[in-house]
């Protein structure tokens, strides 16, 4: 019988920063133009952890099935392991998917009923990642997919729920979000890139390979902060997001030093809190500014 804490670490908390970031940071720019909204807000971020939980039980089913995660470093599997059956993890996908749909339901009566088709589209791509018959993210656009659903349409999503339109910095935002998200999928394919060429799935990293994966990542990092400056032109409160800089720089060496397999482990974690620091602190320049 698969035990709570199996299923909590299937679920990956790790990775949870990426569902907070986008939420927090979209609040901060509806905060900007004085529209924050606390009940949007928090429906806001239900949806965007729902996603994020059930997307992870979804990948650890479909990959666990095709076989890719036999011999995966990193987290535990539940099917890949073998500690818990296939059908378990995929009911428990569809149950967060379900969760997700419920909330964002529930926007979409407050809001606009344009949402529900979004959500059916973020639920279709989420899916779609590894799951299917020709999952995407066996072809190398992932990276893609998390930056536009997790950056893009998070942020400027939160937004538009709360100030009823879509606002340039909840685009910088989403930019900003978008990219520390992807810096930890870089990180996870990174790390996977011999098990992954084994098992035939073409990610990003598999594609560009070792060296400009790294390059790719130091890419990723530096363009959030870039962002925070640009976010000056709305308000200087923007620059407190650059006191999250130094999280960065143990990732990054890391990073450059060309640590591989579960060395990478801590890289992952430290992009999380360097993500979630970021968030934080952008959303309290912002709403000051407001």
């Amino acid at each position: 019988m698969t035990t709570a804490a199996q299923w909590l670490e299937g679920a990956r908390p790790r990775t949870l920063p990426a569902a907070f970031a986008p939420v927090l940071v979209g609040t901060g720019a509806a905060a900007l133009v004085d529209r924050f909204r606390p009940l949007h807000a928090l429906l806001a971020l239900v949806v965007a952890l729902a996603l994020q939980v059930a997307v992870n039980y979804a990948n650890d089913y479909s990959d666990g099935v095709r076989g890719t995660d036999a011999e995966r470093v990193g987290p535990l599997r539940l099917v890949g392991s073998g500690v818990a059956a296939p059908r378990s993890v995929k009911a428990a996908a569809f149950a967060g998917f379900g969760v997700a749909m419920a909330a964002g339901l529930a926007l979409a009566l407050m809001t606009t009923a344009w949402l529900i088709p979004l959500g059916g589209v973020m639920i279709l791509a989420a899916w779609g990642y590894t799951g299917g018959a020709s999952p995407y993210g066996y072809r190398g656009f992932g990276e893609v997919s998390v930056f536009v659903f997790f950056g893009l349409v998070a942020v400027c999503g939160t937004t538009y729920v709360q100030a009823e339109r879509v606002t340039w910095t909840s685009v910088l935002g989403g930019v900003a979000c978008g990219a520390l998200a992807c810096a930890i999928l870089v990180t996870n394919n990174l790390r996977d890139i011999p098990t992954d060429v084994i098992a035939g799935k073409r990610t990003l990293a598999v594609v560009l390979g070792d060296t400009r994966t790294r390059l790719l990542y130091a890419a990723l990092v530096a363009a959030a902060f870039v962002v925070a400056l640009v976010l000056v032109g709305a308000t200087p409160w923007a620059l407190l997001a650059l006191i999250a800089l130094p999280l960065a720089r143990g990732p990054l060496e890391r990073v450059r030093r060309g640590v591989t397999g579960g060395e990478l482990i801590p890289v992952l974690a430290g992009t999380g809190r360097l993500q979630l620091a970021y968030a934080v602190l952008l959303t309290a320049g912002l709403a000051l500014g407001g």
